[in-house]
C-alpha cells in the first residue's frame, strides 16, 4: 500500500457539509419540479456523502480494504452523472431505469481499478481513473444540456464544463504522478487536496445556485404559459357565449353589447337582411330543412364578408352585418351578390329551393350604431313590403 497523507478532519467535514448542501438543493428542486434530472443530481450527491467517510477512513487507517467500497460509491457518482445527461431536463419518471442499467457496469469500473492496482499500486491507479470517469460525466452533461435555455441553465452548463476541465487536469497530474515516488503522489489525493477540493467545491456551489435559477426561470415560463392559456380560454369562452351555434354567426346578445354606450365606435355600413318566405319553407318542408337553410345562410354570410366585418343572427331568420369602414355602394353591391346566390340555393333531397331575401343598408357615419341599425331595418321592411305588393299584383284575379 502507498504511503498516505494524514487524514485532515477539517477538510473532511468541509467536503461533507458542501455535498450535503449540494444534495439538499437538488433534492428540493426535484421535489418541487418533479424533474428526474434534478433527482439524479441529488442521488449523485448522496453517493459522495457516503463515499467521503469511506475515503477518510481509508486515509486514516491505511487499510486497502476500504478502497473497494470507496470506489463503488465514487464511480457511482460518475455513473449517475452520465444517467442524468441521458435523461435531460425534460426526462420522465420512467427514466430512473437508466440509472439502474448503468449501475450494472459498476463492477467493471471497480475491476479496472484493481487491475490497474496490480500494475501501479491500488490507490495510486485509482484516482486518475476516477478523474477520467468524472471528466466524461461532466462533459457528457455539458454536451447534452439545451443551449437555448435561460441564463441560469447557461451558467450551469459553464460550471459543468469547468468541472470537466478541472477533473481532466487532475487526471493528467495523477497519471504523471504514477511514474514518480509514492510520497510525491500521495499529496495529490484529490478528495482532501486543499486547492483542488476548494475549486471543485466552488464549482458545485455555482452549479447549485445556477440550478435554482434554472428552476425559477422554468417556473416563470410556466406561469407565463398558463397566463397565455388562461387568456385564450377566456377569449374562447367569450366567443362561445357570443356564438349562435346553428349558424356560426355572432348572436343577438353580442349585437346588443356592440350597441352599448361606451363600446367601440363603429364607422361603416350597417346591413339588415331577412328571408321573405321562411315561414312557408318551414310549413312545407319542416324545421329540419329550415335549420339547414339557416345554417347555410350563416356560412354564406361568413364567406361573403371580410375578416374585419361582423355578421350577427338578430332573430329567427333575420341577420345583421357590420361592414367596417366600407362605402354604402360597396356594401349594397355585396348584399345584392348574397341575394343572387340565395336564388340558386339547393337543399339536400329537395333540389333547388330559391330563397327570397330582403335587405336594407344605412351609413353609420356621424351617428350611433343603434340609430343606423334602425334605419337599415326600416329600409329592409320597405323592400319587403314593396316585394309583397308586387307579388300581389301579379296574382291572377279570383273568378
Amino acid at each position: 500500500m502507498d504511503a498516505l497523507p494524514l487524514a485532515d478532519p477539517a477538510v473532511f467535514f468541509l467536503q461533507e457539509a458542501g455535498w450535503l448542501l449540494f444534495g439538499a438543493v437538488f433534492l428540493f428542486l426535484w421535489r418541487q419540479s418533479g424533474a428526474v434530472y434534478f433527482g439524479l443530481w441529488a442521488a449523485a450527491a448522496a453517493t459522495q456523502v457516503v463515499a467521503h467517510p469511506l475515503g477518510f477512513e481509508l486515509l486514516r487507517s491505511s487499510n486497502p480494504a476500504w478502497l473497494a467500497p470507496y470506489a463503488v460509491f465514487q464511480f457511482g457518482f460518475a455513473i449517475i452523472l452520465i444517467a442524468a445527461a441521458r435523461v435531460g431536463f425534460a426526462g420522465a419518471a420512467g427514466d430512473w431505469r437508466s440509472v439502474l442499467r448503468l449501475i450494472a457496469i459498476l463492477p467493471i469500473f471497480v475491476a479496472l481499478v484493481w487491475a490497474l492496482g496490480l500494475w501501479f499500486g491500488r490507490l495510486r491507479a485509482y484516482e486518475p481513473a476516477y478523474e477520467v470517469a468524472l471528466c466524461c460525466g461532466y462533459a457528457f452533461n455539458y454536451a447534452t444540456l439545451r443551449r437555448n435555455a435561460g441564463w441560469g441553465a447557461r451558467v450551469f452548463r459553464l460550471a459543468v464544463l469547468a468541472a470537466a476541465a478541472a477533473n481532466a487536469a487532475e487526471a493528467a497530474v495523477g497519471f504523471s504522478a504514477l511514474r514518480g515516488s509514492p510520497a510525491g503522489w500521495a499529496s495529490y489525493l484529490r478528495p482532501y487536496h486543499s486547492y483542488a477540493g476548494a475549486v471543485l467545491l466552488a464549482l458545485h456551489c455555482l452549479m447549485a445556485f445556477a440550478a435554482m435559477a434554472t428552476w425559477s426561470e422554468s417556473q416563470i415560463d410556466r406561469v407565463r404559459d398558463l397566463g397565455a392559456e388562461l387568456d385564450r380560454a377566456r377569449r374562447d369562452n367569450a366567443r362561445e357565449i357570443d356564438l349562435d351555434h346553428l349558424t356560426g354567426l355572432l348572436n343577438q346578445a353580442a349585437l346588443a353589447r356592440r350597441m352599448e354606450p361606451g363600446g367601440p365606435l363603429f364607422q361603416g355600413v350597417v346591413a339588415v337582411c331577412d328571408m321573405d318566405n321562411f315561414k312557408d319553407v318551414n310549413d312545407s318542408y319542416g324545421h329540419l330543412v329550415g335549420d339547414e337553410i339557416l345554417r347555410n345562410i350563416g356560412h354564406l354570410l361568413t364567406a361573403s364578408i371580410r375578416h374585419e366585418d361582423e355578421a350577427f343572427r338578430w332573430g329567427g331568420d333575420e341577420f345583421v352585418i357590420l361592414f367596417q369602414d366600407q362605402h354604402s355602394n360597396v356594401a349594397r353591391n355585396r348584399m345584392a351578390e348574397i341575394e343572387a346566390r340565395l336564388h340558386d340555393f339547393r337543399v339536400r333531397g329537395y333540389g333547388a329551393l330559391p330563397i327570397s331575401f330582403s335587405w336594407g343598408t344605412a351609413d353609420s357615419s356621424g351617428r350611433g350604431l343603434r340609430e343606423a341599425l334602425e334605419d337599415a331595418d326600416l329600409m329592409m321592411y320597405r323592400m319587403k313590403r314593396t316585394r309583397a305588393a308586387g307579388a300581389a299584383q301579379q296574382r291572377p284575379p279570383v273568378a
